[in-house]
């Protein structure tokens, strides 16, 4: 009976019903989007750091962050020093440039990729053949919609397109190591170093290893680290407080939104609230007409906000599928369900006591 009355109050009027779905609706995309923007980026740049294929990771100085650059203070001398280190089958070294924020070129030297990482896995094209020549990978190649064989503009000079690549394959941009080397004034310097070990079960002992030959002046991380890095980098910048603040956006204005609907509803309707009330209607019926009114209220906004932050997500995936990775956390869902029925809930209190508390003689006499 309560249930198809408030349906019925719905209907009656959908332009209202609807615009509360959509305001309500707007942070809870919001938020899902940051989520999913957030989790999409930092599994990206484990995947790629993974994709390197090596199990060792190491940096020049006592650096903490692995996002606070790509500083080029390791020497290029160092990869036959590291190449000998007992467990050590390969080295690679890699110069970093960024180019357009989150996108970096790593500058790479094919053979030592070919022989830490077991080679690129190519879509189309090949290793470079010259010295402007440049890989890219298939999101990136989407995004700028290039094909092999076309020219493209990177750090303010045209490149030639050698080859499209499988995602996930250290970087989304790779030139040769020499050329980007000369390009930043870094001859032969290098930003990282890649470590290729016998067996990934001597990672924890190569570490001691190294940090014991080199009198710690080196930062070594094993890849599990690297991937611990990236989250204690982006964690320290504030994205999780950046959401905290979302959610609070979004709590206050599901509030907002739920309580002068509901308001504007008990206005609307007072002259059927008085006569609920001679009928016999308690003040808790009248207040719970009020909260289950509140609360689909709450659950078409979210159900909408969902959709609409699906729909980002594939939007996103079509115009900048390199640049930003984004992901459906469905854990999030029922979160900020919970949050708009939070929300939802504060907001229907005011317009449903104000509804209980009306005197059905001067309820049933207003105009």
């Amino acid at each position: 009976m309560t249930g198809k009355m408030v349906l019925a109050n719905l209907k009656h009027k959908p332009m209202r019903s609807l615009l509360s779905f959509l305001l309500i609706g707007v942070p809870v995309t919001l938020i899902l989007t940051l989520v999913g923007l957030s989790h999409g980026m930092l599994n990206d740049a484990e995947r790629r750091a993974r994709g390197s294929g090596g199990d060792i990771m190491v940096r020049g100085g006592d650096s903490k962050a692995i996002l606070s650059g790509g500083t080029a203070n390791l020497s290029e001398g160092l990869i036959p020093f590291f190449e000998k280190q007992p467990h050590v089958k390969a080295a690679m070294g890699v110069i970093t440039h960024s180019v357009e924020l989150p996108l970096v070129v790593n500058g790479v030297d094919s053979g030592q990729f070919d022989r830490v990482s077991g080679g690129l896995h190519f879509i189309s094209g090949g290793w470079f053949q010259g010295e402007f020549d440049v890989i890219v990978d298939q999101y990136y190649a989407k995004q700028k919609k290039i094909h092999v064989g076309e020219s493209i503009k990177i750090l303010n000079r045209d490149w030639r397109v050698s080859g499209i690549v499988e995602g996930g394959q250290l970087a989304h941009i790779l030139v040769p190591l020499k050329t980007l080397q000369g390009l930043d004034s870094a001859t032969n310097r290098l930003s990282f170093i890649y470590l290729k070990l016998d067996d990934p079960a001597n990672t924890q002992i190569v570490m001691q290893q190294l940090n014991e030959v080199t009198k710690g002046g080196y930062t070594i991380w094993s890849m599990a680290d690297v991937a611990s890095q990236f989250r204690e980098s982006v964690n320290s910048q504030g994205l999780n407080e950046f959401i905290f603040v979302i959610i609070g956006i979004g709590v206050v204005i599901g509030f907002a939104v739920v309580c002068l609907s509901m308001y504007m509803a008990v206005l609307q309707r007072t002259r059927e609230i008085g006569i609920l009330k001679s009928l016999g209607g308690s003040k808790n019926f009248i207040l719970g007409i009020i909260w289950l009114e509140a609360l689909i209220l709450g659950l078409g906004g979210t159900a909408f906000g969902i959709l609409l932050s699906i729909g980002a997500k594939y939007a996103i995936e079509i115009l900048k599928p390199a640049s930003f990775q984004v992901e459906i956390v469905y854990i999030w869902w029922p979160i900020v369900l919970g949050i708009t029925l939070a929300g939802a809930t504060l907001g229907a209190l005011y317009p449903g006591i104000s509804a209980a508390s009306h005197d059905p003689i001067e309820a049933l006499a207003y105009e």
